[in-house]
């Protein structure tokens, strides 16, 4: 009787004790699981902001590098402007050299000066661009700044170049427009010069001649028969009074020979005797003039053919 009333006593106790324990394991399981789940989201919330902050600074790095080329890239350019020696030569050593600058060559100054132009808008542009860029992108790196600002500073000194390049452009074509007036001044002032030269030394080496028998000379009025008796013996003399239409001009410094179409010939003019001497040649006689300056002292030549 005793064994068949404690049986179910201590079933229940046993059952009443398991509960609480029951209880407090499913609340640690239910902690471990919130645990768990917070820790989850806190490490994908990590993992993208790590994500984030690698893509940003790749970002950060990509833009950096194509900036940095791009300064040097217009770094380039700006070199590639050269406006001092061997580029554009402005400054000639010489009158001579003053007197090439004709307007085709300006005009290939301007032309040069004009790429020079073009060159430094593009750059500018470029710049601008650039600037453009980082202020969008966010990017405020004091290195690249300051090359920035100094990529502004050598395109705004190759600006100036350029400007003082055209204004002595100008300036040297005022000079050479100068100069060549003065020139051509100087030219014809030495072309008349010459030209009265010449008109004096044809003046002072020219002689005059005139071929004709005894009647066709007297009837000319270039000699006349003088003297003698009874008409004997009168003597052949110059009138002086030269019909110029009846002459002939020799420049004696071009030529020395004067043909004349007859075998037998008198000067009748009184040049020197030594100054000249006369050749037969064929059936036709040469009057050969040894000695100009001597020979022309007389002007007009008078020939007698026989």
């Amino acid at each position: 009787m005793n064994e068949q009333q404690a049986g179910p006593e201590t079933g229940r106790g046993d059952t009443a004790n398991r509960r609480p324990m029951q209880a407090a394991a499913a609340a640690v399981i239910i902690l471990l699981l919130g645990t768990t789940v917070v820790l989850f989201m806190q490490n994908r919330k990590t993992s993208a902001a790590y994500a984030e902050t690698k893509a940003a600074e790749e970002t950060a790095r990509t833009q950096y590098v194509e900036a940095f080329n791009a300064i040097a890239e217009i770094q380039d350019s700006l070199s590639a402007i050269a406006v001092g020696e061997g580029a554009v030569s402005m400054q000639p050593q010489s009158l001579s050299a003053e007197q090439r600058l004709t307007q085709p060559t300006r005009s290939q100054v301007m032309e040069s000066i004009a790429l020079l132009n073009a060159s430094i808008q593009r750059t500018k542009t470029r710049i601008g661009d650039l600037e453009s860029n980082l202020k969008a992108n966010g990017v405020k790196i004091a290195s690249l700044q300051h090359m920035v600002k100094r990529l502004k500073s050598s395109l705004a000194e190759k600006e100036e170049q350029v400007a003082q390049l055209s204004g002595q452009v100008d300036q040297l074509q005022t000079q050479v427009t100068g100069l060549q007036a003065t020139v051509q001044s100087d030219q014809d002032t030495i072309v008349a010069k010459n030209q009265a030269i010449e008109e004096k030394r044809r003046e002072l080496g020219t002689v005059y001649y005139v071929i004709g028998t005894k009647s066709e000379l007297t009837k000319s009025g270039v000699i006349e028969s003088k003297g003698g008796v009874l008409g004997l013996g009168k003597t052949v003399q110059l009138t002086g009074r030269f019909d110029s239409g009846l002459f002939t001009a020799l420049d004696t410094d071009q030529e020395t020979v004067i043909h004349a179409p007859a075998a037998k010939v008198r000067v009748i003019s009184p040049q020197p005797i030594t100054s000249y001497e006369l050749r037969i040649e064929g059936n036709q006689v040469e009057l050969h003039i040894l000695d100009p300056a001597e020979f022309r002292k007389v002007k007009h030549v008078v020939i007698m053919t026989a």
